[in-house]
């Protein structure tokens, strides 16, 4: 088979120049950063015990060049024809999830990883241009939602942009509470640790195999209505994260009744409600476009 290249129009298209400055953009922020770890390292200055935010950031920018660099290969050679997967909704879904995840690492890093007292030219640049990266995958996302609802699929949609958006709200949950387990200590939140864990994780599990069916264009080979599955996914994750938001605001008002200092566990909690409350936000519609649906499939 020949290998198809694009023409050279193609090359100075708008979608082509952003993949290529959200490749080169975390491909610099996680080699500054893994070059300030080097040198934090040799000068004896980097704590031993793990970070999860920083690994966090690690894995966002690492994991998503990746994903970009093969997507960008695979669209200009013209091989993605190839791959058992919808090409479309695939593109949207790593550029709206690349955005919302290089968002979290713009923010959490020159936050709470990066050290403020020290702070080195490589971090200060690792800061900025993680910031581009984020602008870099919007400004992607931007490019394929304006498309026609063909070239951008299920994905690119309304009910898929908030898939993405519960995909991401359940991966920061994870992070938060590994991070919160690390600094609380494990008798004050024992009970509630194993019901936000089960929770996060249901949640995480169900919407990353929707995620997946659409992805495979698996929807009409399910066992089930996949329509009504993914209603009654969406009605799980709105119980489950009304369940966990109480909790974390349970948690706030006990840590602050204990007198806690709050730059350690009454922030971290706060993080995370605002969190399961956004997530709530976008399950709660979700579920109210899945019940439109099924309302508007049941006249016709």
């Amino acid at each position: 088979m020949p290998v198809i290249i694009l023409e050279t129009k193609d090359f100075t298209s708008p979608l082509f120049l952003v993949r290529t400055w959200a490749v080169l953009s975390s491909c610099t922020t996680f080699s500054l950063v893994s070059s300030l770890e080097h040198v934090e390292l040799n000068n004896g200055t980097l704590c031993q015990d793990p970070n999860p935010f920083r690994i966090f950031c690690m894995f966002t920018w690492c994991f998503y060049f990746t994903l970009t660099l093969l997507i960008h290969i695979l669209s200009v050679i013209q091989f993605h024809n190839l791959i058992p997967v919808s090409w479309k909704n695939l593109t949207v879904t790593v550029a709206l999830s690349g955005a919302l995840m290089s968002l979290s690492a713009s923010i959490l890093f020159p936050w709470i990883v990066m050290d403020h007292h020290n702070a080195s030219p490589r971090s200060v640049a690792a800061s900025v241009v993680s910031c581009l990266t984020f602008l870099a995958y919007s400004s992607e996302s931007y490019i394929l939602r304006t498309q026609a609802q063909e070239q951008r699929g299920y994905m690119g949609s309304m009910p898929g942009l908030l898939k993405i958006f519960q995909l991401w709200g359940g991966c920061q949950m994870i992070v938060l509470l590994v991070q919160v387990v690390c600094v609380l200590p494990s008798s004050e939140h024992n009970w509630q640790l194993w019901v936000t864990s089960i929770t996060y994780a249901i949640c995480v599990l169900t919407c990353f195999a929707t995620v997946v069916v659409i992805l495979g264009d698996c929807a009409g080979r399910c066992l089930l209505p996949f329509d009504k599955c993914m209603t009654g996914f969406n009605l799980t994750g709105v119980l489950f994260y009304m369940l966990a938001t109480v909790i974390c605001f349970t948690d706030i008002l006990h840590l602050r009744e204990k007198g806690r200092n709050p730059g350690k566990g009454v922030q971290l909690v706060i993080m995370e409600t605002v969190v399961a409350s956004v997530t709530l936000l976008a399950y709660t519609v979700d579920f109210a476009f899945s019940i439109k649906l099924l309302c508007h499939r049941g006249h016709t």
